[in-house]
């Protein structure tokens, strides 16, 4: 799969070299400075990863992996012009300037709103970054969840898939507007900075399906 990556810093830097780990092609684009993303790009390979601005990498990608600050968001949707029929993965969260979702909006419905057109789905944006980098290796019951939420059920299968192959499980939450418990911060009550395994998904699904409140944080060793 051809992968577009608007914003390599930690987050996409992370998704990119672990898509390219799995055997898939990535371009880089949109950094304050662009020898990071020239950088990056030979760190993982000429002949897996290019860089390019971020209208080549909508048009280069099958999937776009939207990975910037909350407040470069207008600017990064700016550069990367029409998104029409892409599947973009939004890992972002609202942290900083920019404008802010409305009390009980979601950031995910939210920021769906600025990309009309985009099949959009949300992810990667519950754990850091070094979190993320370590736990792609883990095998069998070890894997740790990346949570999944999107009004496009076809994306977020395509999105699932690609997830597996990056080394983690794919649980999807539902819409943009019931996955409120994946956002930030982190709080109780709140899937966002901790770390889950697939024993322990069903039940957060379950509890956010039925409107109640997600089961305690697990514990592991």
């Amino acid at each position: 799969m051809k992968i577009g990556v608007i914003g390599a810093g930690r987050i996409g830097g992370n998704c990119a070299r672990q898509a390219i780990n799995a055997g898939h092609e990535v371009m880089l684009s949109f950094s304050r400075d662009p020898s990071k993303l020239d950088a990056l790009a030979a760190e993982l390979g000429s002949d897996r990863a290019s860089v390019g601005s971020p209208a080549e990498a909508v048009a280069f990608g099958e999937v776009v992996i939207l990975s910037v600050p909350w407040g470069a968001i207008p600017e990064a949707l700016l550069a990367a012009g029409d998104l029409d029929g892409k599947i973009v993965v939004d890992t972002t969260n609202q942290f900083g300037s920019g404008p802010k979702p409305r009390a009980g909006e979601t950031a995910a419905s939210f920021n769906a709103a600025r990309m009309p057109g985009a099949r959009y789905v949300k992810s990667f944006n519950t754990l850091t970054s070094r979190f993320q980098a370590d736990a792609a290796g883990r095998s069998a019951e070890d894997r740790v969840v990346q949570w999944i939420c999107g009004d496009d059920e076809e994306a977020k299968a395509l999105v699932a898939g690609l997830i597996e192959d990056m080394g983690y499980v794919p649980v999807d939450l539902g819409g943009t507007e019931a996955c409120a418990v994946m956002e930030a911060p982190r709080r109780p009550g709140s899937v966002y900075g901790e770390e889950y395994r697939a024993t322990d998904a069903q039940a957060v699904v379950d509890a956010v399906r039925a409107g109640a409140e997600i089961p305690p944080t697990p514990a592991y060793r």
